[in-house]
């Protein structure tokens, strides 16, 4: 049976929910979950999963929730998402290992709002006026020796305003980057970092201290919510996961043939 898509409308300050998806490398073609990487929990450390149709399984998806705190064009300018301000996480030399390969392979992240995943806004140095996206955002990046991972997400929603006191969320952007946790200061609940902050180090043969913060900005839209899938359409970095489908594929076909064994073995018997 089809799942229909219907649009949501959320009151103003109405909690929206960020998911967490997986994680995709196309060097790889090997995706993992969310979750595979110490990242912060939810608050109740409970991880509740979204059911899945043959679409989501086919491309290895594993939707679950996550720890930010999102409401209908409220803007957050910065929070911490997990631990104490005076205790930050603490990255075991192994895990610290495994992000640092997931980073060389150039692995993202990918997120939901509402349904729409997220995208990376890409401008052309040579015309601004030229923008493209990426889907998802990247888990760091590498210069030269040193291997940064993006612990501050800033997300940019859209929102297009339905009927009165009814909004509809018509866009999701993030802007990324990576911020030493000895640069981020913190006020009560709020935090704060310079413009030239140093950049957060993994280490891969050593353990790593971090803080995992974000922001959110809220945009009112004229897109409606029927287009708001335009600019996936367009990306120039769309590419099939062949190795989750396939793998999929195999599995299906491996079970359907072991139920129809089965079933002859049980008429035979008869």
């Amino acid at each position: 049976m089809c799942r229909v898509l219907r649009p949501s409308n959320f009151l103003w300050v109405k909690k929206i929910d960020v998911k967490a998806v997986k994680m995709t490398s196309s060097r790889t073609q090997l995706p993992y979950q969310y979750y595979s990487l110490q990242f912060c929990l939810p608050k109740n450390g409970t991880l509740i999963y979204k059911s899945e149709n043959l679409g989501e399984v086919l491309r290895g998806d594993r939707i679950v929730n996550t720890p930010y705190d999102v409401r209908m064009a409220e803007n957050i300018n910065c929070k911490l998402l997990c631990h104490k301000k005076d205790q930050p996480m603490n990255w075991d030399k192994d895990q610290s290992a495994i992000v640092a390969e997931r980073i060389r392979h150039e692995y993202f992240v990918h997120l939901l709002v509402d349904n729409l995943p997220v995208a990376t806004r890409i401008s052309n140095v040579n015309n601004p006026n030229e923008i493209t996206y990426e889907h998802g955002y990247r888990l760091g990046q590498i210069e030269g020796e040193n291997i940064y991972i993006n612990n501050h997400l800033k997300f940019i929603i859209s929102y297009h305003m339905h009927t009165k006191n009814k909004y509809r969320v018509v866009g999701f952007e993030v802007e990324t980057a990576s911020v030493n946790y000895k640069d981020i200061k913190f006020e009560g609940d709020s935090c704060n970092f310079p413009d030239n902050a140093r950049p957060q180090t993994v280490n891969p043969i050593s353990n790593t201290k971090l803080y995992f913060t974000y922001s959110v900005e809220w945009k009112e839209s004229k897109v409606s919510w029927a287009s708001r899938w335009d600019i996936y359409l367009g990306m120039k970095d769309v590419q099939i996961h062949w190795f989750s489908i396939i793998n999929s594929l195999v599995v299906v076909f491996f079970l359907s043939g072991l139920q129809k064994i089965i079933f002859h073995l049980i008429l035979k018997s008869i």
